[in-house]
This record gives structure tokens, C-alpha cells and sequence, in this order.
């Protein structure tokens, strides 16, 4: 079975973010192992300037880096990354699986990851132009990775 790893910085405070997150990992159980890897966050200072989120980012993205899996398909949420549909996205992950037994999305914090950490990974993709908290992107990509199993294996959705 395919196991797919969410690699990301900072922890759901939101309750309503943890239902979704809960219910979406009960319905991926049938298809994948999920594996959700939660990373601290670094505290913002009030006043941020270009060398000090750089920082952040480089502790942050090694942080991240520590926790990919070695023989894992490595893909970064990017806004500069390639956009899907929901079927080109459903294909995309299924010709990952004929070579790969291991996917790893990574999510960064509300800086997003250094260069170093999107040049590690095989792919980078953009959900959107607009820019979301890090936190609901979780749930954005689990609704995604459901949808494109469903997809894969022409069941309907009922969502």
C-alpha cells in the first residue's frame, strides 16, 4: 500500500481544522498509509526583515528535510509551483505510485521553505496564485489526495 507522508511545520490549533483533518485520514485509510509528521514552528519576532525570515526558513526547512523519508517522492506546495486539475493531479499521483511506494508533500511554515528544501524535491505544485494559512493547506491537500484515489479507482464522490 502506498504511503503518503505530510511533512509539515506548526500544529492545528483550530478544532475544526483537526475534525476535517481526522475525517479525511479515516476516509485515506482505505487507500494509503498516511502519515502526518508535525514540526515546530519558529516564533516570528514582531519585526521581521529579510535576514531574520531567512533564518527561520533555513532552521525550518532543515527541520523538514531531517524528516523525509530517503527513498520517498519528494513534492513541495510552492506558489511558484505547477497547478493541477483535480484529474490531472488524480494521473499525477498514480504514475508517482508505478515507481514510488513512498510520497512526501511537504507544507512549510507562514514563510514557506529556503531553496535548498524545493531544490531537494522531485516536484513543486501550486493549489493557487492566493495565498492560505499553512494550517487549512493540510486540509486542501488531504481533500485532494481523497479525491484523486476516488478518481483513480472510478468511485464517486458524494462531497
Amino acid at each position: 500500500m502506498l504511503k503518503i507522508n505530510i511533512i509539515c511545520i506548526g500544529k492545528i490549533k483550530e478544532n475544526y481544522l483537526k475534525e476535517a483533518l481526522s475525517e479525511y485520514s479515516k476516509r485515506l485509510s482505505k487507500y494509503c498509509n498516511l502519515n502526518i509528521i508535525e514540526l515546530p514552528d519558529s516564533p516570528l519576532p514582531e519585526k521581521l526583515n529579510l535576514s531574520i525570515e531567512n533564518q527561520i526558513k533555513d532552521i525550518e526547512s532543515s527541520s523538514i528535510i531531517n524528516h523525509i523519508p530517503k527513498d520517498s517522492f519528494k513534492i513541495c506546495l510552492d506558489l511558484q509551483g505547477k497547478s493541477y486539475s483535480s484529474e490531472q493531479f488524480a494521473k499525477f499521483l498514480n504514475d508517482i505510485q508505478l515507481t514510488n511506494s513512498s510520497i512526501s508533500f511537504i507544507i512549510g511554515g507562514s514563510l514557506g521553505v529556503n531553496d535548498n528544501l524545493k531544490n531537494l524535491c522531485n516536484e513543486k505544485i501550486s493549489f493557487s496564485k492566493m495565498t492560505f494559512p499553512h494550517q487549512l493547506m493540510r486540509v486542501f491537500l488531504l481533500e485532494q489526495i481523497f479525491r484523486s484515489f476516488k478518481i483513480n479507482n472510478n468511485e464517486k464522490y458524494h462531497h
